[in-house]
């Protein structure tokens, strides 16, 4: 989620309640690498904003219907702006809607020319809805692309995608349960 108005505090809520599969424990903050990118603070630009600061506090209270009023109308106000693709993608991914919200990932990887904060948040839910339908390769290009963006989840999904990691994650898991059963290890 992007929203300029609210806390860091506030946006690693927002982030975990609009990314559940994101690991607690990591840094949702984490600087992206990002290209600054010009945004004329004209009168569109700024009520497409607030409307998607509403989006953001109906969705933080749960409320997903309303949530998705307000990112339709802020795309209705700004189309050209990413973040409120994103944000409405990832609404209708809570709700199971995941043509359209793949759509919309699609729109906002477009108009971020694959670049920036918006770009990396849109490639990794991208690759979290294309893996869960089991698109694997297609997945793992999208960690890739969100991984070298600077998304320390894609890049964790990018590693644990990898066959290799799998196998040696499987054997460790092995290793260390037959350690706690008191195992000889050496067999």
């Amino acid at each position: 989620m992007e929203s300029q108005n609210i806390s860091q505090h506030d946006n690693a809520i927002l982030n975990t309640i609009f990314n559940p599969n994101l690991p607690i424990t990591e840094d949702l903050l984490e600087p992206v690498a990002e290209v600054t990118e010009y945004e004329p603070e004209s009168a569109e630009i700024k009520e497409s904003k607030r409307l998607e600061l509403e989006g953001v506090q109906a969705a933080e209270k749960g409320d997903i219907q309303t949530a998705l009023h307000f990112f339709c109308q802020a795309i209705e106000v700004s189309p050209e702006r990413a973040s409120c693709y994103n944000n409405r993608a990832q609404a209708l991914r809570l709700q199971g809607v995941t043509q359209g919200a793949l759509s919309d990932l699609n729109k906002a990887i477009e108009l971020s020319e694959g670049k920036g904060k918006v770009a990396c948040q849109s490639f990794t839910q991208r690759g979290l809805i294309e893996r869960l339908e089991g698109h694997n390769e297609k997945a793992l290009n999208d960690f890739k692309i969100a991984a070298n963006l600077g998304g320390s989840f894609a890049k964790q999904q990018v590693i644990a995608m990898n066959p290799y990691a799998a196998m040696c994650n499987q054997m460790l898991g092995e290793v260390f349960s037959r350690m706690r059963a008191g195992e000889n290890i050496e067999d």
